[in-house]
């Protein structure tokens, strides 16, 4: 059996407010702008950092309401969890120019940056089926900033 996997999972910090619209059939739908940043030292033993940014969607659908979340608990700079799917979309503008998109399609969210705006870290969930309010395990990667380093990884492959 011949199976595939297009899993993305992400934890960064909105660089803006999510932009929240209703399409034609009513559906909402969430876009946030993702900043994800790795660091490591170069040869020269300089400290060095990258920022990515990735534009996930977050969809009203099958019961999830993540949209409705978005727009209401999140904001610029929080800190959030997201897992889904990577999506690449091709259309042409109004100009005739071909354009291209790489979107993360989100399943799961989580706020790490908790209610009073990014301080204390601590996780309230927002996944399909749980309720904003939610909360989790007190813990998060806050406690434990080592693991998210890339650099300290180990594995030996």
């Amino acid at each position: 059996m011949s199976r595939s996997l297009n899993k993305v999972q992400l934890i960064g910090n909105l660089g803006r407010d999510p932009e929240v619209r209703s399409t034609a059939n009513g559906s909402k739908v969430a876009t946030l702008s993702v900043a994800t940043s790795r660091r490591w030292k170069s040869q020269a033993g300089e400290d060095q950092e990258k920022t990515e940014w990735h534009r996930v969607i977050l969809w009203n659908n099958r019961g999830s309401g993540l949209a409705d979340v978005a727009e209401r608990y999140l904001k610029k700079g929080d800190r959030i969890y997201v897992e889904g799917r990577i999506e690449y979309r091709t259309w042409e503008d109004k100009d005739g120019n071909t354009r291209y998109s790489t979107e993360i399609v989100g399943r799961e969210m989580m706020m790490l940056s908790g209610q009073s705006g990014g301080a204390d870290m601590e996780p309230v969930g927002a996944s399909v089926g749980e309720a904003p309010s939610a909360k989790s395990d007190p813990q998060s990667f806050g406690d434990f900033p080592e693991a998210l380093d890339e650099e300290d990884d180990d594995l030996p492959f």
